[in-house]
């Protein structure tokens, strides 16, 4: 048993040591979402291109898990080109790509704000908290409705949605990369 922790100590210390990577992405989140809340030409090019990137990144794993199964593995191909395809698209025509998930976003909330007003009146006898899952999906009904009303408001909540998640896991990393390098420094 002894040895177990041993070796598991000296792992910890091995990831501890590479905390420096969690703050250089930290940073670089921070950068891009500077980029994308600067509400410029240059928010709708950043938007497509990290749409392009997670669309290549979701084809290749497709073939990925398609060369490791024997069933659905057409679909996993298929799956694949259809996805290589779309970031391909993304990084040829951003601006119709920002179009594009903008309107998808849009119609996103109003989707997702219905189903959590359902779900909540659904769990509200074993969930003490259901309200908080009804008021968060009331505000995602009216946000996709203003959303879904205008491009204009669609394309300035696609850009709003992104720079904030950036900011946030910027933040998070970074501070999560302090953390491992604590906590490192406490295994010495």
């Amino acid at each position: 048993m002894a040895i177990g922790q041993a070796e598991l100590r000296a792992e910890a210390k091995a990831v501890g040591r590479q905390w420096w990577v969690f703050l250089v992405t930290g940073v670089a989140w921070l950068i891009y979402s500077w980029i994308v809340l600067s509400l410029s030409y240059t928010t709708v090019w950043a938007i497509a291109v990290l749409a392009g990137c997670g669309f290549i990144a979701v084809g290749v794993n497709e073939f990925i898990i398609a060369g490791l199964i024997d069933s659905w593995k057409w679909l996993h191909l298929v799956g694949g080109v259809l996805c290589i395809g779309a970031g391909i698209v993304a990084f040829a025509w951003p601006s119709e790509t920002y179009l594009v998930l903008a309107g998808i976003l849009a119609w996103f909330l109003l989707f997702r704000g219905t189903f959590d007003v359902i779900t909540a009146f659904m769990v509200r006898d074993e969930y003490d908290l259901w309200w908080l899952t009804l008021i968060a999906g009331i505000a995602e009904i009216v946000i996709g409705f203003w959303a879904v009303g205008y491009t204009g408001r669609s394309l300035l909540l696609l850009a709003y949605w992104v720079g904030f998640f950036a900011l946030f896991r910027g933040i998070t990393e970074i501070f999560l990369a302090f953390r491992v390098r604590r906590a490192a420094h406490q295994l010495s």
